[in-house]
């Protein structure tokens, strides 16, 4: 390798002369085919490499995606960011065609950078300039992969109250019919005028009784079922298996069946009960209709509060609304057995804030907390909100297994992560730190074995333009 040629490398262009010599004999040039894994993020760094001549893709894994960071042509330096802070490999390198590279070994850039100030320097200036360039990408990378995983989650949540109202309208439909045909055949009965007011009477009591559904253990359920179906069957009361469920449900028994005997005749109780029961039935897939409607209007309604649609970046922000929508996007985590406790504080007032960007805060912190208590046995998240001041508080705590200390001080750091290569991209968190400061607020953690609590201090008022 001629020393001419790393002269003009910006990196190597402040050596001495007997460091260049130096350098062009102890490093290695290499040929690799394409489509060559030469460095695999995760991986320890041994080296850094030149490429004199062909073509490399970065790439980082996010989530199940290798996401493309940059490509590097002849000139440039890789893999001298682990040989710095003596970390993994932060990316995966592969060749796109036949490369040609110069190897220089991690003993041999060490000795470079000691003998020489000015490549310290050098350095440096690339090494900065490469995290800004991989920080802004990788921030709008981990914003689209939050959005695809909200997404995902919403979908999920979505799915659930409208396949309940997709069922209970489909069983509606075939239910209706029928008990159109048992009024009819209800109004045609000879009935007395104190029988008619004694219908009136189960009439509204039905209506009451389906507004609130009792609840029971499966053994009771089951056995008063079995004793209403019996019933049913000894009077002929036809289909008595489908009516018996819907009128335990309301709340009847056979001793309130009993009771139908002592005003209605034999075969007036089979026309009423058909009735009945057939009314239980279709105010039970009412009350599923409305319950899975008014569920998918709380989700609609979250999502379009979470990401304040169509209004003003900066404007007044219910703070406890932004922390309870954002529950409500993460309800699909939540559902592993965590347990979440609100400890708000009573007239807490509103915030100015980017009203858009403040719901990423409680995103990133509650999700990386759900990840740390991995479905642990009594796993719980604490939210607490209070007024100090003119600053709002909110702390969110978990009683997961804690961040090691020698850690702690790099939690909010680009690119640094304690999840393996793939499931994390290390931005989070900085984000979330990005954000608070943006609002002139603060971030702090603190953390234990069994204690990780994130507080975040945000100014009533943002000072003015």
């Amino acid at each position: 390798m001629s020393v001419e040629f790393l002269r003009r490398l910006p990196l190597f262009a402040g050596l001495s002369e007997p460091d260049l010599e130096r350098l062009a004999a102890e490093a290695q040039t290499l040929t690799l085919p394409p489509n060559t894994l030469m460095i695999e993020e995760g991986e320890v760094g041994d080296a850094l490499y030149v490429l004199l001549d062909g073509e490399l893709q970065i790439s980082k894994r996010a989530a199940s995606h290798d996401v493309k960071v940059d490509v590097r042509r002849p000139g440039d330096v890789i893999g001298e960011m682990s040989l710095l802070d003596h970390s993994p490999r932060s990316a995966s390198v592969r060749t796109l065609r036949e490369s040609r590279l110069l190897m220089i070994s991690k003993d041999v850039f060490e000795r470079v950078l000691s003998g020489s100030p000015t490549a310290a320097l050098a350095i440096l200036h690339t090494v900065m300039g490469r995290l800004r360039q991989n920080e802004a990408l990788l921030h709008e990378k981990e914003k689209m992969a939050g959005l695809g995983t909200l997404a995902a989650g919403l979908a999920h949540e979505l799915n659930n109250p409208a396949a309940a109202v997709r069922r209970a309208a489909a069983q509606l439909g075939e239910a209706l019919p029928k008990w159109q045909a048992a009024l009819s055949a209800l109004d045609r009965l000879p009935l007395s005028p104190r029988q008619q007011a004694r219908l009136a009477e189960l009439r509204g009591a039905l209506a009451e009784r389906a507004a609130h559904l009792i609840s029971l253990d499966p053994l009771t359920r089951s056995d008063r079922e079995g004793a209403v179906e019996g019933w049913l069957s000894e009077r002929g009361v036809a289909e008595a298996w489908e009516l018996a469920p819907t009128l335990v449900d309301v709340g009847w028994g056979p001793d309130d069946l009993d009771g139908l005997g002592k005003d209605f005749s034999p075969a007036q109780i089979i026309v009423l009960a058909q009735a009945l029961g057939l009314g239980s039935a279709v105010s039970g897939l009412l009350d599923e209709v409305s319950a899975g409607s008014s569920r998918i209007s709380e989700i609609v309604k979250a999502v379009k509060s979470y990401s304040y649609l169509d209004r003003a970046p900066v404007q007044e922000v219910n703070v406890r609304e932004g922390l309870d929508n954002t529950l409500v996007i993460l309800r699909h985590k939540l559902k592993a057995g965590v347990m979440v406790t609100r400890r708000y504080a009573p007239n807490l007032p509103p915030i100015e804030a980017f009203a858009g960007e403040l719901n990423q805060v409680w995103t990133n912190i509650i999700d990386n907390a759900v990840d740390a208590l991995a479905q642990q046995p009594g796993a719980e998240i604490t939210i607490t909100t209070r007024l100090e001041g003119d600053m709002v508080v909110v702390e969110l705590a978990d009683n997961g297994p804690g961040i090691p200390v020698e850690i702690q001080s790099r939690v909010f750091e680009p690119f640094f992560t304690t999840k393996p290569p793939g499931v994390g991209t290390g931005l989070g968190l900085n984000i979330a730190y990005n954000i608070v400061h943006k609002h002139y607020g603060d971030i702090r953690l603190t953390s234990r074995p069994g204690y990780t609590c994130f507080q975040v201090r945000l100014p009533l008022r943002l000072p003015p333009a």
